[in-house]
Formats: structure tokens, sequence, C-alpha cells
């Protein structure tokens, strides 16, 4: 039973760090670390952008907590916690930088509505270059506004 509520820890936390990622964006990136977010709503020289250090911040997070996890020479609570920040950090990078952005040819091509609904609105984000004025601040969570958009009728 003790592999169920690790597996939970894992789920909750990935699913809080889609909270915490559309607070972040709203809040901070479009508040007071807009010059680090900046860089994201501006063409892209080179293959790195200062946004990429929000990353590295939630690496770090993720990183102390699997290390403070395993401390002791077992997995304990903040392990699965950070392992579900990791796994959400890899999905946001396959869907957001790599899926989205292209920033990786992979992933071009989708008949997905999710997918398009979500493509559709990063757009609509990034039609506003400004701190202000922007909607659509969620990374995996796509509203029903967007979906339908793109619903199969």
């Amino acid at each position: 039973m003790n592999w169920i509520f690790n597996l939970g820890l894992v789920i909750l936390a990935f699913c809080f760090m889609e909270a915490t990622a559309w607070f972040t964006h709203k809040y901070i990136m479009h508040g007071f670390m807009w010059r680090w977010h900046k860089s994201h709503h501006e063409p892209r020289h080179g293959t790195f952008e200062k946004n990429d250090l929000f990353g590295i911040v939630f690496a770090i997070i993720s990183a102390t907590l699997i290390i403070a996890g395993t401390w002791n020479g077992q997995f304990d609570w903040k392990f699965y916690i950070g392992f579900g920040v990791f796994l959400y950090g890899i999905a946001y990078f396959l869907v957001h930088d790599v899926f989205v952005h292209q920033r990786l040819p992979w992933l071009r091509n989708t008949n997905s509505t999710y997918f398009k609904a979500m493509r559709f609105a990063h757009k609509i984000h990034h039609k506003v270059t400004s701190k202000n004025g922007a909607e659509a601040f969620g990374f995996l969570f796509v509203s029903k506004k967007y979906l339908n958009k793109y619903r199969q009728k």
C-alpha cells in the first residue's frame, strides 16, 4: 500500500506544478521577473533565452527535493514530490519547448484537438509582447475556450 501513497505524491506534485506554473507565469514572469521572461516574447537569437533560467530554478528545486528525499539512504516523501516536479519539467519541455515552440525538430504535426488548441492558446498568449495584457498562462492545461475551437463536431 505504501507504493500507492508514493505514486499519489508523484501525481499530486505533478498536478500541483501546473497550478504553480500558471501562477508563476501570470504573477511572477509577467510581474517582477519580466526582465527574464521578456526574452520569451521576443525573437530568439541563438539556442537559449534568458527565460530558460526559470527551468533551471525549478530543476534546482526538484533536485534538492530528490537529494533530500534520499539523504538517509531511503526514499521519503521529499523524493516522490521532487520526482513529480521532475516529471512535470520533462512534460513542460516536451510540450512547450519542443512541440509548441519547435526548439527541436520533433513533434511538428498533429491532428490532436488538445495539441492544436494548446498551440493556438500559446499563440494568443504571445500576441502580447509586453508585460501586461496577456492571457492563457497555462502550460499543460488548455482552457475549454481554446479546446472548443478545435473540438470535433
